[in-house]
């Protein structure tokens, strides 16, 4: 007997408008016993089949759609989604040069829970949810098909998964061996990428473009970079001519990793200033000791994983962006960004505005910035677009 997921009266609107998301609220009724990461078909009360989607018993998503059809869910399945996410990549029409970006990006490519990520014949796997690793083998098998790659990676050590009922993993899934370091070039810069112990998968490739439009625009410009990891906003400023940069990280190892790319680009190194500590901490020196700068980057961690936790996440982004206004001289660029799921648009804007008005400056939208193309939203996930930035400046 197939597992049957029964919707409550009522509750399948969002389905028919083709959200991927089952909520535990919506579920009127179980039918078979399906284990974690199972497919069950998805049926209105009336008995419609609406989708199939794979089943999470401990997460309050309980399902998440992997076809609107009905159609076996198995190998030559993933398989076949993974070969258009390769496609619908190939006709982006990206630099050729470039040879880091994210090949698969979940819902929004199909495949919930499922992220690849590509640096050079290297791919990361994240498997997120109860049905992407429960098909992690599948996965695996296709994307080596597809890509030639030589080797596999798996970086499944995100908390999200512990909502599913998942331990965290890691390591090598094919291939022989895995470099420790592994060389990128991306808006024509070379960076190293530890795919092993970096964050996320190693690079945030998120930001691909918006380094890229920092570059554009700080030439002969003194540059704050806070939160800066191993430097991809700070080299691309140096590559474009700032005058001076100031690198903010707390990770002695992502700073000493930065300082190597600067090396490895022939930048100069004599126009950079590491700093080793937190970010609120150090602006508020900055401000004590009346330090300007001409354009500052603002690239927090995510401070609200969910809407419950955007309150508190709300004042941590005003406090550090009115900081950040108070160091801005005159005519100064403020390139300030949000990863965080539980912070909307409209909130990150009007936190952005109320810094300012309490920083006493006047201060201007130019630009809004949002994540890379390799990293698209699907209309009918509209939370797939997390990535938020504003480029405003002092007048």
């Amino acid at each position: 007997m197939e597992n049957k997921l029964i919707l409550k009266q009522g509750r399948d609107h969002s389905l028919r408008q083709r959200h991927p998301w089952i909520f535990s609220g919506a579920i009127e009724r179980m039918v078979g016993a399906p284990g974690s990461g199972e497919t069950v078909d998805v049926l209105s009360s009336e008995g419609e089949f609406l989708a199939k989607a794979a089943f999470s018993p401990q997460s309050s998503i309980r399902g998440r759609v992997w076809s609107w059809n009905d159609t076996p869910i198995d190998p030559a399945f993933f398989e076949n989604r993974l070969a258009r996410c390769l496609e619908s990549r190939g006709r982006l029409k990206l630099d050729p040069s470039d040879s880091a970006l994210r090949l698969v990006h979940a819902e929004s490519d199909g495949l919930p829970g499922v992220v690849v990520d590509r640096y050079g014949d290297v791919l990361v796997l994240q498997c997120l949810t109860a049905g992407a690793d429960r098909w992690r083998s599948a996965l695996v098998a296709s994307l080596a098909k597809l890509t030639g790659a030589a080797c596999i990676y798996e970086r499944s050590d995100v908390d999200v998964r512990e909502l599913e009922g998942l331990p965290q993993s890691t390591g090598l899934l094919y291939g022989s061996d895995c470099p420790d370091s592994i060389q990128i070039q991306e808006n024509g810069i070379k960076f190293q990428v530890n795919v092993k112990t970096g964050q996320k998968t190693g690079f945030y490739l998120d930001q691909r473009p918006n380094r890229r439009r920092v570059g554009e625009l700080v030439g002969g410009m003194s540059v704050l970079n806070c939160f800066c990891y191993t430097g991809g906003f700070s080299l691309n400023a140096l590559a474009a001519g700032a005058s001076q940069v100031v690198s903010v990280d707390s990770s002695g190892d992502a700073l000493e990793m930065a300082r190597q790319n600067v090396l490895l680009n022939g930048l100069p190194a004599n126009k950079c200033v590491w700093m080793d500590g937190d970010v609120f901490l150090l602006l508020r020196r900055f401000r004590d000791e009346g330090r300007k700068f001409d354009a500052i980057v603002l690239d927090p961690p995510k401070f609200a994983p969910t809407a419950a936790s955007a309150e508190k996440a709300a004042r941590a982004y005003k406090d550090i962006n009115l900081l950040a206004f108070k160091l801005l001289n005159s005519d100064g660029l403020l390139f300030t960004f949000s990863c965080s799921g539980g912070i909307s648009a409209d909130l990150f804007q009007k936190v952005v505005a109320g810094a300012a008005l309490d920083a006493k400056v006047e201060a201007r939208i130019i630009e809004h910035l949002s994540q890379g193309p390799d990293h698209p939203v699907a209309l009918n996930f509209p939370e797939g677009a997390y990535l938020k930035g504003l480029v405003c400046q002092v007048i």
